[in-house]
């Protein structure tokens, strides 16, 4: 009599270190895991509407506003310096106008386009140049990397506005010219932070494997150093921004930045100073109000960002 056929072991469940069984879990998405990270913050998802409100605002002036205050058409000298509230020979005017009659509503959105463009603008030449600088600093080390990390410390050892004050004045006027001051600026920022991060990946197995394999020093550099650097590429990224924007409106204010035809935030809290104390605070104060809401929002979220593509910051 043949003996019984043994039943089929049971398929083994992943246990964990207590013996208990895990519930298969769908890995999350590092884009997914990204954004539940940022948005944990309130803050900065508050920075984030304000600020993409700000930009929405500056794209769209043309369509918005209820005037554009550098047409000669829809200005009337005679609204000069009216009080916020007033209603003009044309429009009503929320913030009041400025002493040449142009509306200040429509003036701060027009200026957000020019800040905004041109901190931006700046901020992404100074990345790309900073960013290709440091890499070759850290890739290939030795002359190469005292030479260019002796530059930009050269350049970090003076203040930012002495240069670009020194850059303006050689250049002269618009917009071109202040980008090209900023980007002088920048670029060192850029390059010293993603210097140390090559650094340390360089020496890490990918790295060493993708030189085994004897590909070019521009493909190791570019698609396999650069990715793992790009984190704090885009936290010092964000910050520089509202740096950007800030230095332009200093420029401005000190009337070398941009000319009058082309209007900034800077520029339109420069038009109003003179009549700060003579009751007309409006004319500096809203664009000042803009300003400081613009740079503290871009700073909100570039801190939320620095704590969530930072592992060290992790909670």
């Amino acid at each position: 009599m043949s003996s019984p056929v043994p039943a089929p072991a049971p398929i083994p469940t992943p246990t964990d270190v207590e013996g208990e069984t895990v519930v298969g879990e769908q890995a999350e998405s590092p884009w997914r895991r990204f954004l539940s990270d940022f948005f944990e913050s309130r803050i900065a998802v508050a920075g984030l509407v304000v600020f993409v409100f700000l930009i929405l605002a500056a794209l769209f002036a043309p369509y918005v506003t209820p005037q554009n205050p550098y047409d000669l058409m829809q200005i009337s000298i005679m609204d000069g310096r009216l009080p916020p509230g007033t209603q003009g020979e044309m429009i009503h005017y929320w913030l009041g106008t400025d002493d040449q009659g142009r509306d200040m509503l429509s003036g701060i959105f027009y200026g957000l386009r020019t800040s905004l463009g041109v901190g931006a603008a700046s901020t992404v030449i100074a990345l790309f140049i900073g960013g290709a600088i440091g890499l070759i600093a850290a890739y290939f080390g030795g002359r190469v990397d005292a030479m260019i990390m002796r530059v930009a410390d050269l350049q970090l050892s003076f203040p930012a506005i002495l240069i670009a004050l020194i850059l303006v004045s050689i250049l002269g006027q618009g917009v071109e010219k202040i980008i090209i001051a900023l980007v002088a600026v920048q670029w060192a920022y850029y390059a010293r932070t993603i210097r140390g991060t090559a650094l340390v990946e360089r020496r890490k197995e990918y790295v060493e494997a993708a030189t085994c394999l004897a590909l070019s020093h521009r493909r190791i550099v570019f698609r396999h150093l650069l990715p793992n650097c790009t984190p704090p590429l885009i936290v010092v990224g964000t910050v520089q921004v509202a740096h950007a924007i800030s230095l332009e409106a200093t420029l401005s204010f000190l009337g070398i930045g941009l000319p009058i035809t082309e209007p900034s935030l800077g520029l339109l809290i420069k038009n109003g100073f003179d009549y700060m104390l003579s009751g007309d605070y409006w004319i500096s104060f809203y664009p000042g109000v803009a300003l400081l809401i613009t740079i503290v929002s871009i700073n909100l979220v570039g801190d939320q960002l620095r704590d969530v593509l930072n592992p060290r910051l992790k909670r």
